[in-house]
């Protein structure tokens, strides 16, 4: 019997990046799931448990320092690896984000989406 595939959600208001994301993800074999704003992608949370996300933290509605803060305080979400993925690039920022339970922190500029695909693998393979 073949293995579940590992789950990750991609919250990234910017669509064209989301879906660059999920089409390169896709391609290591994992299932992925969009979320478009932080709201959505919390309410989505709370019933879905993937084994990694993706954030960004400049997003409508709900903003990823505030996703952060909401995963932080819920057992269910607190566990889950998160790779933040901003053009926040401040040392402030990089500081919080890491403070409320991000794993890596990449600055949209400065990174490629294989980069990111590869930091995913190696996180869900406990690396």
């Amino acid at each position: 019997m073949a293995d579940a595939k590992k789950r990750v959600a991609v919250i990234e208001d910017d669509r064209f990046l989301s879906t660059l994301i999920k089409t390169r993800l896709e391609r290591e074999g994992l299932e992925v799931v969009q979320c478009f704003d932080g709201e959505q992608a919390v309410a989505w949370l709370r019933n879905n448990k993937p084994d990694a996300l993706i954030l960004d933290l400049i997003m409508p509605k709900m903003s990823g320092f505030d996703v952060l803060e909401a995963m932080s305080m819920d057992p269910q979400m607190n566990t889950i690896p998160v790779i933040v993925l901003s053009n926040l690039a401040q040392e402030s920022d990089v500081e919080k984000a890491k403070r409320y339970g991000a794993k890596e922190y990449f600055v949209k500029v400065r990174i490629s989406i294989d980069a990111v695909a590869s930091r995913v693998k190696a996180l869900l393979d406990g690396k």
